[in-house]
């Protein structure tokens, strides 16, 4: 049996007395999409910037594709690959130059042409001259969207990826990924507080609740077992739980 894409075992990050993430035990198989959910501070940011070698956790152990990224995260990076709305890219660059300097630091030939490739469905070529200051937020959600495919990751992770972008739009890129997927067998890990988006892409979800998961399952035996109807129904049942 091949490894999973992603493989986290007793993972935990302290930040002096604050245990952010708290023993996490999952896997991603190969080709799927999980989603990780939970409220503001239950941990999501924190364990996506660990898997991406970002923040060395306190404890614990991530495997990409079998490579130990504690060790040997570097032989992961170029496999690898991350959007978020909440990150910015330097803005005095146009949206081209923003591109063409991931694409250099990923070491893609033909930067160009994959440049092009990605402005099409992503509706990015009447943008691409424009200063990177000068977007509104759901302009650069697509641009961060684009940076995120230009090296064709394997493994794709995402926060809030169509934060800010109006329903058709949002529509649009959420077909676009399913392609992606289809057509590269990637492995995408998805943090979301859009319950819609996640009931449409996603095999699984691992619902986390002050740094915990704190249940997982399909969406549709998350549903039976809570008895609701919606995943945003869900969501509330736990956070529910949270509150003093």
């Amino acid at each position: 049996m091949s490894n999973p894409a992603i493989q986290v075992r007793h993972l935990s990050k302290r930040y002096g007395d604050i245990l952010a993430v708290d023993r996490l035990d999952f896997e991603v198989p190969v080709g799927a999409t999980h989603a990780l959910l939970g409220g503001n501070g239950a941990g999501k940011t924190t364990t996506l910037s660990m898997l991406l070698g970002l923040l060395l956790p306190s404890s614990g152990n991530i495997r990409i594709h079998g490579i130990d990224m504690i060790r040997d995260r570097f032989r992961a990076l170029p496999r690898m690959n991350f959007t978020s709305p909440y990150v910015d890219l330097p803005h005095r660059l146009t949206v081209w130059q923003n591109l063409d300097v991931y694409a250099r630091l990923y070491g893609i030939r033909a930067r160009a042409r994959r440049i092009r490739e990605l402005a099409e469905p992503l509706r990015l070529g009447h943008l691409l001259e424009r200063g990177y200051g000068s977007l509104s937020a759901g302009q650069r959600t697509r641009v961060s969207l684009a940076k995120s495919l230009l090296n064709r990751p394997d493994v794709l992770l995402m926060d809030e990826p169509t934060a800010a972008l109006d329903p058709y739009t949002a529509d649009q890129v959420r077909a676009y990924l399913r392609d992606y997927q289809r057509q590269s067998g990637a492995t995408i890990l998805l943090a979301s507080h859009n319950m819609q988006e996640v009931e449409r892409l996603c095999q699984s979800v691992l619902m986390m609740r002050q740094g915990r998961i704190v249940d997982r399952g399909a969406p549709a035996d998350l549903l039976a077992r809570y008895g609701r109807d919606t995943l945003e129904q869900v969501f509330i049942d736990i956070a529910r739980e949270s509150d003093p």
